[in-house]
């Protein structure tokens, strides 16, 4: 089995770098074929010349392809096209894979029980987390890019996530590609793409696994630790609910805004008030731009009557 890393970049060139090193250091044991390819999503800056570098030095090992179309899913799909592997892990140009990530990810995909893996996603060891933020709550994960549920080793009943994830490349032919309505782009950050990839094969009955010593670890950059980027970030991940789940039939709404979302609202902006610790405040500030987030797509989306049913568990 070949395996192919697809990793999407847009004007990282310095990550990039680090990323690419830590990726030789979790190579695969001869005899496995597996080589890294390197999507450039119309970067402006060095990366060409980054990934280049390390094609010569590495002679096969690294492939580089131009997607000229902006925005990740545009990138992911490409990848996924011109890949020549039969397995396609999935991480992103601004994390450090550990050693083995590659091949614990990966093992267990060589049969047909498993369709993908995922592995964890977590903060340099040296990370010190603001008294301001949670440390328990979900809603203090997703900026941050954390990802470590609580299970063991074994099958997954969630998405993993695109920065540690890995497919066998017929799911893709079987279920389609990642949605390009969704995913970051220049001047629109809603993402959700994976989310909805993994959601989409587990509806449809694959197997997922979850490895847990499959580690890559993500920086946080002063930019993520600031409050408005966390309130930014759940707002665009309220219209990428929408976007992804679709508007529930036959709900009262209000300018295309289900009702049930203005008593969330203020149901969370009440706790937001009374709540005594600073960081439970915030979590209940956190779901209130959520919450606005869901109802501002929804009502752009007010007339599109092709959304699919939501979820039972989702808000609007």
């Amino acid at each position: 089995m070949k395996i192919t890393v697809i990793l999407c970049t847009y004007n990282r060139c310095q990550s990039l770098t680090k990323t690419l090193k830590s990726l030789l250091s979790s190579a695969l044991p001869a005899p496995m074929e597996w080589e890294v390819l390197v999507v450039d999503n119309n970067s402006k800056d060095q990366t060409r010349d980054v990934v280049e570098e390390f094609a010569r030095c590495h002679e096969g090992r690294f492939q580089y392809l131009f997607e000229r179309q902006q925005g990740k899913s545009y990138a992911l799909n490409a990848g996924i096209r011109t890949a020549s592997g039969e397995i396609l892990a999935f991480i992103d140009d601004d994390v450090i894979a550990a050693e083995g990530w590659l091949q614990n990810l990966t093992a267990n995909l060589e049969g047909n029980e498993w369709a993908g893996a995922g592995g964890p996603v977590l903060p340099p060891a040296d990370f010190s987390r603001p008294s301001w933020l949670s440390s328990t709550s979900s809603f203090a994960f997703g900026p941050l890019a954390e990802f470590h549920p609580s299970i063991e080793v074994g099958q997954m009943t969630l998405s993993p996530v695109g920065a540690n994830m890995a497919f066998r490349k017929s799911v893709f032919q079987k279920h389609g590609y990642f949605r390009e309505d969704l995913g970051p782009r220049p001047g629109n950050q809603i993402r959700s793409e994976d989310i909805e990839f993994g959601r989409r094969l587990i509806e449809a009955g694959e197997r997922l696994r979850y490895e847990p010593s499959a580690v890559v670890y993500h920086p946080v950059s002063n930019a993520r630790l600031q409050k408005k980027y966390f309130l930014a970030w759940w707002f665009d991940k309220g219209r990428a609910d929408v976007r992804e789940l679709g508007m529930r039939p036959n709900v009262n709404r209000l300018f295309g805004v289900p009702l049930r979302l203005f008593r969330d609202i203020a149901i969370e902006a009440v706790r937001w008030v009374v709540a005594f610790k600073t960081s439970e405040r915030f979590v209940c500030k956190l779901k209130v731009w959520c919450y606005a987030g869901q109802a501002f797509e929804s009502f752009l989306q007010r007339d599109d009557a092709s959304r699919k049913r939501l979820a039972p568990d989702a808000s609007v």
